[in-house]
């Protein structure tokens, strides 16, 4: 099959496109014929080797976290999936024409979401979603912030926050701040406007997904006694607040919730918004853009 794959940590440069050893199928598991593969950016962590203490890729390794695609074989011992069934998972070696995964990973595509476009969605639904409903404990009625809330992680942590009736606060950046009106928040601020940052009131927990001096100043808006949760690691100010609970938190795999944030997006209630699709041989040009940030997921087509 073709692959992207790295015989080493790297730039982009090291992103190979080529002919790789087929994936076998093993009892429990289910092959897919990948529709499309999202590129996060735990995927250029990983290209670098910032994963290689818990997450070592094994030389020559495929990349890629996210996909959608349709199921071309069942192992032994798999329940609830058969071939012609479009799915999308949170796994792993996506980068490809073809890929394995455990059945009980693996979620039904809704019939009215478009299968490329639904690889788009497991990585980053499901950390915002936990983000929010178990990092953060988000309970009925408290006001929380979601830094980042422009994108994918942040869009999803917004989104569960109000159905779990919270008041959410969308923190953006200046250039979003027209844009995120439309994300559905209780309020808009922009975290790089430093009069709008001080202005803003103390809050019942922050659901952080950025870095920096910013997560260190948000820390300082959360009431004693409340929760800052972040994606990102604890900022470096955490032992200045010891009456925050500061979580760091990791997100997991999870079937149901890929379904359920799947679910919320085919309604029309949730938008995780495609910059560009590319095919799979161009991995290193989607690698760039997604380095240099931007509004929307990038996607590639084997």
């Amino acid at each position: 099959m073709k692959a992207i794959f790295i015989r080493r940590y790297g730039g982009p440069e090291v992103l190979e496109y080529g002919e790789f050893s087929d994936p076998v199928v093993g009892s429990g598991d289910v092959l897919i014929k990948v529709a499309a593969a999202a590129i996060n950016p735990i995927d250029i962590m990983e290209r670098s080797g910032l994963t290689k203490d818990f997450k070592p890729v094994s030389f020559p390794g495929v990349l890629g976290w996210a996909l959608s695609g349709t199921v071309v074989q069942v192992g032994p011992d798999v329940v609830g999936f058969s071939i012609g069934d479009k799915v999308l998972a949170w796994a792993y070696h996506t980068y490809a024409e073809f890929c394995v995964v455990k059945a009980g990973l693996l979620a039904k595509v809704p019939d009215s979401l478009d299968l490329v476009e639904a690889a788009a969605l497991p990585l980053v639904t499901t950390t915002g979603n936990q983000l929010v409903s178990v990092a953060a404990e988000i309970k009925p009625g408290q006001t929380v912030l979601v830094a980042g809330a422009f994108g994918g992680v942040g869009r999803s942590a917004a989104f569960i926050a109000k159905e779990l009736g919270a008041r959410v606060i969308a923190g953006v950046l200046e250039k979003q701040f027209a844009a995120a009106r439309r994300l559905g928040a209780d309020q808009v601020v922009a975290l790089d406007d430093e009069d709008a940052l001080n202005a803003l009131a103390s809050v019942d927990a922050v659901a952080n997904t950025v870095r920096g001096k910013t997560a260190e100043q948000l820390l300082g808006k959360v009431k004693p006694g409340g929760m800052f949760a972040s994606v990102t690691g604890a900022p470096a100010s955490a032992n200045n607040h010891p009456s925050v609970r500061v979580v760091s938190y990791v997100s997991h795999q999870d079937a149901k919730t890929v379904l359920a944030m799947a679910q919320a997006v085919s309604a029309g209630k949730l938008v995780i918004p495609i910059e560009r699709k590319l095919p799979l041989s161009a991995a290193r040009e989607g690698h760039e853009a997604v380095g240099r940030g931007g509004t929307g997921k990038v996607l590639l087509l084997p």
